[in-house]
């Protein structure tokens, strides 16, 4: 695979698979009259996609990225989908000291990318 490709591709699907998992767990707060077990079930059915793209993304991932540089990316693009799920789907614009804790949250990742040793 080719060096940038091998960069990139685990970034984009780890994007792909939060919309997934945003999806499953935070789509039915607009449904809140149907059941719990319904809710469930199509969440655990959502969440399907979300293994399908995590786990490659993970095992290729590991052969340019530390298990830690991956945490961090999911982290970080957990955060920017959730925020824009957020604000289009729920309706639930962030607030400015949520900001703040999620850029500290990022900040968090810049230290894993910058501090660790390479190996």
């Amino acid at each position: 695979m080719p060096p940038m490709l091998a960069r990139t591709a685990p970034i984009v699907m780890l994007l792909c698979s939060n919309v997934f998992m945003t999806t499953a767990w935070y789509w039915h707060l607009k449904f809140e009259d149907r059941p719990l077990w319904l809710v469930i079930a199509v969440s655990w059915g959502i969440a399907l996609f979300e293994y399908c793209l995590a786990v490659p993304a993970n095992r290729w991932g590991s052969a340019v990225y530390s298990a830690a540089e991956l945490k961090a990316i999911q982290e970080v693009v957990t955060l920017v989908v959730f925020a824009v799920f957020s604000a289009v789907y729920l309706g639930q614009k962030l607030s400015p000291m949520q900001g703040a804790g999620f850029a500290l949250i990022a900040a968090g990742a810049w230290c894993v990318f910058n501090g660790a040793a390479k190996v």
